[in-house]
């Protein structure tokens, strides 16, 4: 907790160097008619605002050399949120904007609007399709698996709350909505709300870390529909703040601990219960988000301004590839689907910064761009 402490300092000092406010957004029209099957993500990267005056979707379109060049803006229909204490994101989590391949749909939290908006996705362009409830007070994470997809809410304890993809639009559930039991009156809030739902990679399990209310990870089993079971195995890691994951297989984990700033190495047993085998500090301050690369994993250090880079060995080991500069409030971060380049958001200025993953895992600056509305904004994806 001493990191998280730490976190606070660093991150409200630079907020008040830096005297931000958000800039005014221009939007695209959007639509809300259904559609063909749009043709995939390709050459595009996607961030989220998260802004409060109504959040957008902001489109890049990624040249061969990495470098990216705005394509569009788009309404979500619903507003972005803020925890309170929150300085560099304001949701912290990760999976705030997701990307289903298997329908080629892009889902996006509108965290003020207890929202969550569903778009399809050709090249680098979106077309808006769907607004759905998302079960529950303030969306921060999106999941999906197949055809089952789950929304995680913050706030009033946090829940789940399933779906499935039908005829490319989100069908609730109302039985697959689970409360967390979390303390609903913890401050503050951003590091004591749920960080991030998501499947084990078999798809057997749903995933949810609680931060520091709970320090746990909390697993229930699925059935072959996607139900969830009626209550999550806990396991507890006492000061950890397990804030968000990646997959590693089956029913491995990359994990991400702020309080200590590290990256655990942690497997779901078939009974829910999580054994962490291995971990790798980065010393760094308040390491939070992890994106997977090819053979690398980057992690986010919001307090420190950088990116920690990891190269994944046999049985997850990790060896420290170093650390690299960002600009300040290092957030959510996404890699191209080739693993070639990392696009990281930083949530000071709002600022999307743009990196080449070279072959030893090091990672060169190519440029930087200002994200029209999004300073505290979090959510990414790219192709």
């Amino acid at each position: 907790m001493q990191n998280l402490a730490r976190l606070g300092v660093a991150v409200a000092t630079a907020l008040v160097a830096a005297a931000v406010s958000a800039p005014a957004v221009s939007a695209t029209p959007a639509a809300d008619d259904d559609y063909g099957h749009g043709g995939g993500g390709r050459h595009a990267v996607f961030a989220q605002t998260d802004n409060t005056a109504g959040n957008q979707i902001v489109a890049y379109h990624r040249g061969e050399d990495g470098r990216l060049a705005q394509a569009g803006v788009y309404d979500t229909g619903g507003l972005g949120g803020v925890l309170d204490g929150s300085v560099t994101d304001h949701l912290a989590s990760q999976g705030s904007l997701t990307y289903d391949p298997r329908h080629a749909l892009l889902y996006a939290v509108n965290a003020g609007s207890d929202t969550v908006t569903v778009f399809a996705v050709d090249g680098d362009r979106l077309e808006r399709r769907q607004i759905v409830p998302s079960g529950g007070r303030f969306p921060v994470s999106v999941a999906v698996h197949g055809d089952v997809v789950y929304v995680l809410n913050a706030l009033d304890g946090g829940s789940i709350q399933g779906f499935t993809v039908e005829h490319g639009r989100l069908a609730q559930h109302a039985d697959w909505n689970r409360c967390l039991g979390l303390d609903p009156n913890a401050t503050p809030q951003f590091v004591n709300t749920p960080g991030q739902v998501g499947f084990t990679g078999d798809g057997s399990k749903l995933v949810v870390t609680t931060k520091a209310n709970g320090n746990s990870i909390d697993v229930f089993d699925l059935e072959h529909s996607g139900a969830p079971a009626s209550d999550p195995v806990v396991t507890v890691q006492p000061g950890a703040v397990p804030f968000s994951f990646v997959t590693d297989g089956a029913k491995g984990l990359f994990l991400t601990q702020a309080g200590p700033s590290a990256v655990a190495t942690v497997h779901v047993h078939d009974d829910g219960t999580v054994m962490q085998s291995a971990a790798a500090p980065t010393g760094q301050v308040a390491t939070c988000w992890i994106t997977a690369a090819g053979e690398f994993l980057y992690v986010s250090n919001t307090g420190s301004a950088s990116v920690s880079g990891f190269r994944v060995g046999p049985n997850g080991v990790l060896t420290a590839l170093g650390n690299t500069t960002t600009d300040p409030g290092t957030v959510d971060s996404a890699a191209s689907g080739d693993g070639r380049y990392l696009y990281v958001q930083t949530g000071i200025n709002g600022i999307l910064d743009e990196f080449k993953v070279n072959q030893d895992g090091s990672l060169t600056a190519l440029g930087s761009h200002v994200v029209p509305g999004a300073v505290g904004g979090e959510g990414i994806v790219a192709f």
